[in-house]
């Protein structure tokens, strides 16, 4: 199968998952338990504004005829309307989206050439002290969730010594204006994935070095780093750029928890804030959101893996 086939059939079967996470989130929405409007009314609702937020919710429709109307409306790119804000959910999610982007495009930049570097040596290093201290590291960070992580460097760095901001509280809201409130966050955004690509990148590169198109480059009389990383490499690679694309999307995601460690007013802090509100029309933006930036970079990265895939048809 050419790369074009292959990408037409995961593109059509990611489309297909978009619409069934959809409908699950859905069904999921309509069996939380209570009644939307009484909960979203307040403390003390009046009929008159339980009245207005069951025809906001279109709770008065089957659920049947409000499922096919809502897809219907995503695929117009008409994803509603807050009903904590009042405000359209496209615009809520824009101003949740820029301190998530910041994150995940400085957590990116520095993780490719981080792992890439650290799984190359130690597979160069094989089985010698650099290669052991690489792997005692990766794994005993690998094994600390990062709200802990992020606790601990809380408590060192910007409590006890002084040296970062602690929260994002009272930050620009470009976070870029303020490069020390970045450094903690990124920190433990980075821990666990360096760790799992390292790792992966390392086993290709072994596997890869040890191959007989390896052995053949050696005997041509290249250098030994342009057999490493011309050759060996690019082969070595494929199982990482697919981590590498659970990672982008655990970030995209809104890396719920670093965001509420440090109060970063991103798109994990407004889903957590939406769920305690019962912002039903926004969960629900997100979560399809969510997974329709999970097939579009889970595509990418089997389409680089495929590519990257020794003998893969061109």
């Amino acid at each position: 199968m050419n790369l074009a086939r292959y990408a037409m059939r995961r593109l059509l079967l990611g489309v297909a998952q978009v619409v069934a996470v959809a409908s699950l989130v859905f069904v999921l929405t309509e069996a939380l338990p209570g009644d939307a409007a009484v909960v979203l009314a307040g403390d003390i609702p009046d009929e008159e504004r339980i009245a207005q937020l069951r025809a906001a919710l279109e709770l008065d429709r089957p659920a049947v005829e409000r499922w096919a109307g809502w897809l219907a409306g995503l695929a117009r790119g008409d994803l509603g309307v807050s009903l904590v804000s009042g405000r359209p959910v496209a615009g809520v999610l824009a101003d949740g989206l820029p301190p998530t982007l910041v994150l995940a495009g400085l957590t990116l930049l520095l993780l490719v050439p981080v792992a890439v570097a650290a799984g190359v040596v130690a597979a160069v290093r094989q089985g010698g002290l650099l290669d052991r201290v690489l792997t005692t590291v990766t794994v005993g960070l690998y094994s600390i969730p990062e709200f802990a992580l992020g606790v601990v460097l809380v408590a060192v760095f910007a409590v006890r010594l002084g040296w970062f901001p602690p929260t994002a509280v009272g930050a620009p809201p470009n976070l870029l204006e303020q490069p020390a409130l970045l450094v903690l966050p990124l920190v433990v955004l980075l821990a666990r994935p360096v760790c799992s690509i390292s790792r992966l990148v390392r086993a290709g590169m072994v596997d890869a070095l040890g191959s007989g198109y390896v052995a053949h480059a050696r005997r041509l009389g290249l250098s030994p780093w342009r057999v490493r990383l011309a050759h060996a490499l690019p082969n070595a690679l494929a199982p990482g750029v697919q981590q590498l694309a659970r990672t982008t999307d655990w970030l995209l995601g809104g890396v719920i928890v670093v965001e509420s460690v440090f109060v970063i007013p991103g798109l994990g802090t407004l889903l957590n804030d939406s769920v305690s509100a019962r912002d039903i029309p926004v969960i629900q933006a997100l979560c399809v959101v969510f997974a329709t930036t999970t097939v579009v970079v889970n595509l990418a990265a089997d389409l680089g893996a495929y590519r990257l895939a020794p003998g893969s048809a061109r």
